[in-house]
């Protein structure tokens, strides 16, 4: 049992797996991300996208001098479906659709262009606040979640470049 506890970090250095944030504070990534400045981004999803992002960047130690602007667009959709006997609406599907795109500040050259999407479902019932509740609550979910998709794929594009930097 031993000898297997001592050959697994063997065996994952053989495959090629490297840990993404590595270094922790002063890796590659982390440094990355620090240097990336996020665009104003329009309406509440806008704004909840955008801090969640600024939080997530600078969360390893810190901001660093910008050499990366992250520009984000959003597609914030409320559609209602699933009707009851009585005509009315019974359920809701909110979707947030994110086209993000990092781009070199020094050369204006886009290093990343991606999207993230993500949605919930809604029920809609007969209290209009719960229901307006629970469309801001998932709103909060969605931006959060889009934050950490655009997240992953620009640490993913930080390290594969092998120079913490795009």
């Amino acid at each position: 049992m031993r000898a297997a506890a001592l050959l697994l970090p063997m065996l994952l250095a053989a495959c090629g797996l490297k840990p993404m944030y590595a270094g922790g504070g002063d890796g590659q990534v982390a440094r990355g991300l620090a240097s990336i400045e996020v665009s104003e981004i329009e309406g509440r999803a806008g704004w909840l996208v955008r801090h969640a992002l600024i939080d997530r960047f600078t969360a390893g130690g810190g901001k660093q001098a910008p050499q990366y602007r992250l520009d984000v667009r959003l597609d914030d959709k409320l559609e209602g479906f699933a009707l009851l006997s009585d005509d009315t609406i019974g359920r809701e599907r909110r979707t947030l659709r994110a086209r993000y795109q990092l781009v070199d500040t020094a050369s204006g050259r886009i290093v990343l262009d991606g999207t993230a999407a993500s949605d919930a479902g809604i029920d809609v019932v007969s209290s209009d606040y719960a229901t307006i509740a629970a469309e801001q609550t998932a709103l909060e979910n969605l931006a959060t979640d889009a934050a950490n998709r655009i997240l992953t794929g620009v640490a993913l594009e930080l390290r594969g470049s092998g120079s913490g930097e795009p």
